[in-house]
């Protein structure tokens, strides 16, 4: 490795197509000096992904929805983003930079005859063990699709993070993986900027920080202004003040995440508006005591099912077992569950989409 102040010369420019283009072919010339380094750079990324993987590491591949906006910005087209081989190719690259800067700082090291120390003051990216009795509560429900745990099932620290990604990975495909997927996000703690250390439980990082990104995040640039600092043989800079940046940064991250879902929940709202009455499947996404939520194909649009607005039965939720139980019919839904439901109000002003059950295509009974 090596760290310091540089500057980028780029042979060639290309777009993730592109570069996915020489990952695809069967077959490059060995004078394509590009296409052959392409090859062994995702040749490389493979081999990073299966490390974090044995070691633990947690991959939610949540499907992310894009709306499309013509020139007035009134949404056209919602459609979902593809993540293939080049795009992860960029992502692990980032991550070892990330990783390689918070481990060079933290454990104390030699670069260009200066010393690190780990008694240095740095901004790392942290990420908490995940809720014991949220991870307690996924076991039951997945125990309900037929999966089985051993007696002495982790729910905590690495162990119970290879639990996790193995029940994950075991119900990939099958209806119930979005179900799961959701509760174990819920289960997980929110990863935050800070001066302390712990490590990144997600990623099954002992060290990492964010690096790449200077020009449009904060902390990287404060991370870019202390390495460069240490570099050159600065002492450690004051701890209270850069935790309280850290706090700041991920006060303000929190207030930008949930700005962006606004945003998109509008655009969302208002692409549906002139599909009122219109039916469509749909998959239930959460259950609430006063309704159950759906997400609708392909768009992945979720709306709310109210429960008073359901005829056929008066429906109860079952909150230990996380489902809706019909207090007549003895009908269950559960998270994963196909229904079909009509829109039937589009609110823009608050955002919410109302829908109807129209007819369950997948209905449990006891």
């Amino acid at each position: 490795r090596w760290i310091g102040r540089a500057a980028i010369r780029s042979n060639h420019r290309l777009s993730y197509e592109q570069a996915q283009a020489y990952i695809d072919a069967e077959s490059v010339p060995q004078n394509d000096e590009l296409g052959q380094a392409i090859l062994t750079l995702n040749s490389l990324s493979q081999i990073m992904r299966a490390q974090r993987s044995k070691a633990g590491a947690i991959d939610f591949d949540r499907p992310e929805m894009k709306v499309e906006v013509d020139a007035e910005g009134k949404p056209i087209n919602v459609y979902q983003k593809i993540s293939r081989e080049a795009n992860w190719l960029i992502e692990d690259f980032m991550l070892l930079a990330n990783r390689t800067v918070a481990e060079f700082v933290a454990t104390g090291g030699k670069m260009n005859g200066v010393a690190v120390k780990n008694a240095k003051t740095f901004v790392y990216r942290v990420h908490g063990e995940p809720n014991e009795l949220k991870l307690e509560n996924l076991r039951t429900f997945a125990k309900g699709f037929g999966y089985k745990f051993s007696e002495k099932e982790p729910t905590s620290g690495r162990a119970a993070a290879k639990s996790l990604s193995k029940l994950l990975d075991s119900a990939k495909g099958k209806p119930e993986f979005n179900a799961f997927e959701n509760l174990a996000l819920r289960a997980m703690a929110k990863a935050c900027y800070s001066t302390d250390n712990i490590g990144h439980y997600g990623l099954a990082f002992p060290f990492y920080t964010h690096f790449t990104s200077p020009i449009r995040r904060y902390p990287d640039l404060m991370v870019h202004r202390l390495l460069a600092l240490y570099l050159n043989g600065a002492e450690s800079r004051k701890k209270e003040e850069y935790e309280k940046e850290c706090q700041y940064a991920s006060e303000r991250e929190l207030v930008a995440a949930d700005a962006e879902r606004t945003s998109v929940k509008y655009k969302l709202v208002e692409f549906m508006q002139d599909k009122l009455g219109q039916e469509f499947e749909g998959t239930v996404s959460g259950i609430t005591e006063w309704g159950m939520y759906v997400e609708i194909e392909p768009t992945k649009i979720e709306g709310m099912v109210s429960l008073r607005e359901i005829k056929s039965d008066f429906f109860e939720f079952d909150e230990a077992r996380y489902r809706l139980v019909g207090r007549r019919t003895r009908k269950i839904y559960r998270l994963g569950d196909q229904v079909r439901i009509k829109v039937k109000n589009a609110n823009l002003e608050q955002r919410l989409l109302d829908y109807e059950l129209v007819e369950p295509s997948t209905i449990h009974k006891k």
